[in-house]
């Protein structure tokens, strides 16, 4: 999936998304008050950590917020439902994708990358009891990508970025179908 970061005419930022299917999106970001875009911390940290039920990994399977705007292409006839399906599936994995992001922003929008590590550490303690499952040099390479990625948006105002396919979420099975053979009378 292919997605480009710009200005919008806002002052925000805007990521338009270029899914596999044809589908063209747009995701507006909330984020004025900022240098780095919150949506570009989202793409650094779920795509180096390997997250694929954060939020581009549920989008490139079908999700579809609800601030988010179709541009162009023509929906699946079950978008909605299937949207509902994978982020009701997703919802653990984009709060922990949401706390995640949040302390690789931080780092880099004060410039203070060696906190990274220890407040992830705890974001993620304070949402799961399993061991945090990133090596320091994950959350360093996060840091670094989304300090690589938000100087060439402040250089050039857009950053062209693939989602890879295998971060893609699985989407579930539909709820109340059944399969298999149905018995004869």
């Amino acid at each position: 999936m292919l997605v480009v970061f710009a200005h919008s005419g806002t002052g925000s930022t805007v990521a338009t998304l270029h899914r596999g299917d044809g589908v063209v999106l747009q995701l507006p970001g909330y984020d004025r008050r900022h240098r780095v875009p919150h949506d570009l911390a989202h793409f650094a940290t779920e795509r180096t950590l390997g997250m694929p039920g954060g939020v581009f990994g549920s989008i490139a399977a079908g999700a579809v917020f609800s601030n988010m705007r179709l541009m162009s292409g023509h929906p699946r006839h079950d978008a909605a439902a299937r949207s509902k399906l994978i982020l009701d599936a997703n919802k653990h994995a984009l709060s922990v994708a949401e706390a995640l992001a949040g302390v690789i922003h931080h780092a880099v929008e004060t410039g203070v990358p060696d906190q990274a590590l220890p407040l992830a550490r705890k974001a993620w303690d304070s949402r799961e009891t399993d061991g945090f499952p990133w090596t320091g040099d994950q959350v360093t390479g996060a840091v670094r990508l989304l300090t690589d990625m938000s100087a060439e948006f402040e250089a050039t105002g857009t950053v062209r970025a693939t989602w890879p396919a295998d971060l893609t979420a699985a989407p579930p099975p539909p709820r109340g179908v059944r399969r298999g053979r149905r018995g004869r009378t």
